[in-house]
């Protein structure tokens, strides 16, 4: 096998052979980069998903700072920029792009062996990454985590849910949690929950002088309260009755980005929200809030945890799956 690196931008391509396991090798023969090569190529794959260093540093559990500078130090090593850096913007140069196509599916490779070698342990130890997609499937999936951890005093984990959607097998994650819906189908999907259901809320002092409406257009003339994932777009209201569907994109002076945030704007007079049942059933039953449209909102699919189909399922994750078979499948939060 060759050892010398040719100069220029190129020594990139020509050093990252087809074999992906020539990633390991690569980073052997780098004496500096011994201890900690995995996490500067993990480093740069993540700031390249999330064209962001605060995102990325953020998803790996370092500080900005951090990243920065284990990018910073590869790339002088290499001898190549692997970014291009503005104030606004990262993105990767024709280098860059090169190395992250093929780096980034040999990390794949390697996280897979990982966990091929972990999973033939019969008590669960070291740790498990798991991403989650929103707010409900975080609410869903923190106590059975919590629960699983006094279970399993070997284990840690790794609960990420902020950043971009990914790829879990390409981004090294050993299961996701999300609507059962948006589960990719080559994954196995294991419910958490039943079917959800949303509502349109509002307080008595700001409905006193108001119509209620009646249907989904009538929003259009209410102030209402939106909600903005982190990261996302302001996301439409969905309605649907007898076969048909309606999504509202409603107007309002207030956008908010925590489902919390918004039940308390709801209950200070601020407008109609669009939130959980299981968020505003207490403040119903106390006559709080006051549900309208009800006959507008069909429950939609609840949570599950999805894991590939594909490999070796390793003993930490396999007593999860076993915990939330024995919990059962769960209501509402």
């Amino acid at each position: 096998m060759r050892t010398d690196i040719e100069p220029g931008p190129l020594h990139l391509v020509r050093w990252i052979y087809t074999t992906r396991s020539i990633t390991i090798g690569w980073i052997e023969l780098q004496g500096a980069m011994r201890a900690s090569g995995l996490m500067e190529l993990e480093a740069v794959v993540a700031v390249a998903r999330c064209r962001n260093f605060r995102a990325a540093a953020a998803e790996l559990g370092r500080s900005r700072s951090a990243v920065s500078h284990t990018v910073a130090a590869l790339e002088q090593r290499l001898g190549v920029r692997l970014f291009n850096r503005t104030t606004r913007n990262v993105s990767l140069t024709e280098a860059g792009q090169a190395f992250v196509a093929t780096v980034g599916s040999a990390l794949a490779e390697i996280n897979a062996a990982i966990k091929s070698a972990s999973s033939r342990r019969t008590t669960p130890g070291g740790t498990l990454r798991v991403k989650a997609f929103d707010a409900v499937a975080r609410e869903m999936i923190a106590p059975i985590i919590l629960q699983y951890l006094r279970c399993y005093r070997d284990m840690n984990v790794d609960l990420v849910t902020n950043g971009p959607s990914v790829d879990i097998t390409v981004d090294g994650f050993d299961a996701g949690v999300r609507r059962a819906d948006d589960v990719p189908r080559d994954m196995i999907a294991v419910p958490l929950s039943y079917e959800l259901r949303m509502a349109v809320v509002g307080s008595l002092v700001y409905l006193e002088n108001r119509r209620k409406p009646r249907v989904p257009q009538d929003l259009l003339v209410h102030r209402c309260i939106r909600f903005r994932p982190s990261g996302g777009a302001v996301e439409p209201w969905k309605f649907e009755r007898r076969g048909k569907a309606v999504s509202i994109d409603v107007v309002g002076p207030l956008t908010l980005d925590e489902p919390a945030f918004v039940l308390d704007a709801a209950r200070a007079g601020a407008g109609l929200a669009y939130l959980r049942e299981s968020i505003v059933a207490a403040d119903l039953a106390h006559g709080r809030l006051v549900r309208v449209l009800e006959d507008w909102t069909r429950p939609f699919p609840g949570i599950c945890l999805f894991y590939p189909r594909r490999g070796n399922v390793s003993a930490g994750l396999r007593a999860l799956i076993d915990l939330i078979h024995e919990i059962g499948v769960q209501s509402e939060p």
